[in-house]
């Protein structure tokens, strides 16, 4: 395990077009996970000074300790306290009453975001995002340009606190895997190095919870067996792993193993698009919960013209008093990005949805199946309120394109289908 923490400063570096597929490298494959830290606080306290190495908590507002919602993230100094991610906001409170609390700034977060994406691609195009806070990286056929793999991970921590005046924690190894464990080792503002060589020495030691993609049921269930460390399920028989877990228990133990073939995977495109909402009190009243789907669904309708696509399945999560969470899909039939016609679906999805008396504390709306629409006909013979409702839509995203999101919205109540 190699800690590392020089600085460099780097003329701009084009390497687009460089071709990281030479089969001769498949054997050897080294890969970067970005993970920038405490992001949407570290951005407030960049921004604020007075609140450095204060307690920092983005996300819903508080009230006294009544708020609803939960927090989106928190700075290290807030951590200390017990807070993290998505904690109910109100438990957050009563950790730390003289917390800072900050609602969520997206538009700030993601232009931050978009910069640390410039950074990365100047390493190498060939980049998983992961989130607006971090990333894979293969850099098996880049890092040579940099003056090899470790030197090119010191350099792009370097660059992204000389330009951003944040801090990310980087983890380089040999699978994907491994890279994700290593760059949680160290935080805030560290690099771990994990060789091939020494991959089983790295991961073996460390508890069993730190596999990816083992959740808190299978890690109990091991750990009843005495399974406690991730070199104790490598060594487990085989047989009796598979008997106990299935094909996921052959899975996770092959992983233990180091054995991780997964690939950095290159298309960004979106797989799907959502809103959600939590109430202010959990709610059975229809028009509230009405008025909250057809708010969703414009948010989302909107998002979908931007980006220049249609959905053909629509899905309706549902949320209740207690924390249990349902989901409801329904295909669209024709592909849409009309906020009327997503609404329909979602309404009549909730109309079908049995609550057995329990109020709703959250709601949410998600489009996937996409087309296109450059690509797509919707009909040879385009219906005359099909054109009215483009125009429509269309004047809606032009106003709130020049004044903001909220210079222009629906009225509360059944929507028009003119």
């Amino acid at each position: 395990m190699k800690l590392s923490g020089s600085s460099w400063h780097d003329p701009a570096t084009s390497i687009r077009g460089l071709n990281t597929a030479d089969p001769s490298r498949r054997d050897r494959r080294f890969i970067v996970h970005v993970d920038m830290d405490a992001f949407f606080a570290s951005i407030e306290q960049r921004d604020s000074p007075a609140f450095r190495s204060k307690p920092v908590v983005v996300g819903a507002d508080p009230k006294g300790g009544k708020g609803r919602g939960v927090v989106s993230t928190c700075s290290y100094e807030a951590r200390a306290f017990g807070i993290h991610s998505a904690m109910p906001i109100s438990i957050a409170y009563r950790k730390c009453p003289t917390a800072i609390f900050l609602p969520v700034d997206m538009k700030k977060y993601s232009k931050v975001s978009d910069d640390i994406y410039g950074i990365l691609y100047s390493f190498t195009p060939d980049i998983e995002p992961v989130g607006i806070d971090e990333a894979f990286l293969d850099i098996t056929g880049s890092g040579h340009l940099f003056g090899g793999h470790t030197e090119t991970c010191v350099r792009l921590k370097s660059k992204i606190k000389n330009d951003t005046g944040l801090t990310a924690s980087v983890g380089l190894g040999p699978t994907k895997m491994a890279a994700k464990i290593a760059s949680d080792l160290k935080k805030p503002d560290g690099m771990v190095e994990v060789t091939a060589e020494g991959l089983l020495d790295f991961l073996w030691p460390l508890e069993v919870r730190r596999l990816w993609g083992l959740g808190k049921k299978t890690e109990e269930a091991l750990r009843n067996i005495g399974i406690l460390t991730i070199g104790d399920l490598a060594c487990a028989d085989a047989g009796s792993i598979e008997k106990s877990f299935g094909k996921n228990g052959t899975h996770l133990r092959e992983l233990a193993n180091g054995i991780d073939e997964s690939c950095v995977c290159v298309d960004t495109e979106s797989k799907s698009i959502s809103s959600e909402t939590t109430f202010e009190n959990d709610t059975a009243d229809r028009e509230k919960i009405e008025n909250a789907l057809i708010h969703l669904c414009d948010k989302v309708s909107g998002r979908l013209r931007r980006e220049n696509k249609k959905s053909s399945t629509l899905t309706l999560k549902i949320r209740l008093e207690g924390f249990k969470t349902y989901t409801r899909a329904a295909a669209l039939g024709t592909p849409t990005n009309f906020t009327d016609v997503l609404y329909k679906t979602a309404k009549g999805l909730y109309n079908n949805f049995d609550s057995h008396d329990k109020k709703i504390r959250l709601v949410g709306v998600r489009v996937s199946n996409f087309s296109q629409i450059n690509n797509f006909i919707d009909t040879l013979f385009p219906d005359v309120r099909d054109k009215k409702n483009e125009d429509i839509h269309g004047v809606i995203d032009k106003i709130r394109n020049k004044f903001g999101e909220g210079s222009i919205f629906r009225a509360s109540g059944k929507p028009s289908h003119d």
